[in-house]
């Protein structure tokens, strides 16, 4: 249901502040000067796709400006884009200055300062989401900020018709379709991003690699902490763990069973170890971050096809009989017959905790 703000029944007296407290409110707090002499009038309409929240503002010329001071007060991580529906505007943000016309669209971080001046009235599509949950570098938003981005042709053809429809009839959508449309237009704002930041190479792909890269060395360099999950990975990375979940689609597994088979290798690969001294099953399983001894041999057992403590056995003796090491499986690559072709269906079918 859209959130209407207008000036329209408000005392001429009172229409500025009004204005501004209004703005302020729905989006992030900034200052509005308007331009005219006149009674001044906006409308401002507002809608919520789970964690997206879409405003359609219409207003008298007027010059816009979020200051280090209102950052200050309210500190929101927020990216936005605008489209320009009607008039123009001038866009400043991180020194540099575009000229915004028809149909551009401009990406802005409200975590720094930037102002808008429209000269005439004017139409602005607005579409403010978590800047954590396009799971790209500041360095590449800086990139694209402070810019006019054209939609004449190039990825921004396409985008500008999908964004205007969906600022049309943002109220008409049902909660679930609502979230599935909010994680949509984070893939394509992270995708217009990622290919201003890096022109003529890999776009979203690059930016997206590079953040997996990251995720996987975390969780090879956190495999021990029993706390180490999903939830704990978005928050580290800031991203949502919706986009992290997204992230891992084409990687063939998810984020819980990546972190539990790594577990399961570095804990075969240690059991299989002989020295001095030999820790115990479940000493060995704590240390690589399984809290629960009863899941940890299901899990074990399900993967490698015999019990941890079998599987040390079988190690020992054959180190002890002189076998060659041509004709004994490595720690890690799942020598149980019925799962050295199969290892994701097998670990899939192992229950995972919520804590990995």
């Amino acid at each position: 249901m859209s959130t209407v703000l207008t000036t329209a029944s408000v005392p001429d007296r009172d229409k500025v502040v009004y204005w501004n407290n209004a703005v302020s409110r729905t989006l992030v707090p900034m200052t509005v000067a308007p331009r005219g002499d006149g009674p001044f009038d906006g409308r401002l309409a507002t809608n919520r796709l789970g964690y997206l929240q879409v405003s359609t503002m219409e207003a008298d010329a007027n010059r816009v400006s979020r200051t280090p001071a209102l950052i200050a007060r309210s500190p929101q991580e927020l990216v936005a884009v605008g489209v320009q529906v009607s008039g123009t505007a001038t866009f400043i943000q991180d020194g540099r200055r575009a000229e915004v016309g028809e149909g551009d669209l401009v990406v802005y971080d409200t975590t720094r300062p930037y102002s808008f001046d429209y000269p005439q009235r004017f139409t602005t599509h607005i579409f403010q989401l978590p800047r954590r949950v396009l799971g790209l570098t500041d360095t590449d938003i800086r990139q694209v900020t402070g810019n006019a981005i054209g939609t004449g042709d190039g990825f921004g053809a396409m985008l500008l018709p999908f964004l205007a429809t969906l600022a049309s009839s943002a109220d008409g959508y049902p909660p679930a379709v609502a979230d599935r449309l909010a994680g949509n237009v984070v893939d394509l704002f992270a995708t217009l991003i990622a290919e201003r930041a890096h022109p003529g190479g890999p776009d979203a792909d690059t930016a997206r690699g590079h953040l997996l890269a990251r995720i996987r060395e975390h969780i090879n360099r956190n495999l021990g902490d029993p706390d180490l999950s999903p939830e704990s990975i978005a928050r580290t990375h800031r991203i949502s763990v919706r986009y992290l979940h997204r992230l891992f689609q084409g990687e063939g597994t998810t984020v819980g069973r990546l972190i539990q088979q790594r577990r399961l290798e570095e804990c075969g690969r240690e059991l299989a170890r002989r020295g001095r001294t030999t820790p115990t099953v479940s000493a060995v399983a704590q240390r690589w971050g399984f809290v629960n001894p009863a899941h940890f041999s299901r899990a074990f057992r399900a993967a490698y096809g015999v019990s941890p403590r079998d599987w040390r056995n079988q190690r020992a003796a054959q180190e002890d009989g002189g076998r060659s090491a041509a004709g004994t499986p490595a720690p890690g690559t799942f020598p149980n017959p019925r799962a050295a072709s199969t290892a994701p269906a097998h670990l899939a079918a192992v229950p995972v905790p919520a804590n990995g």
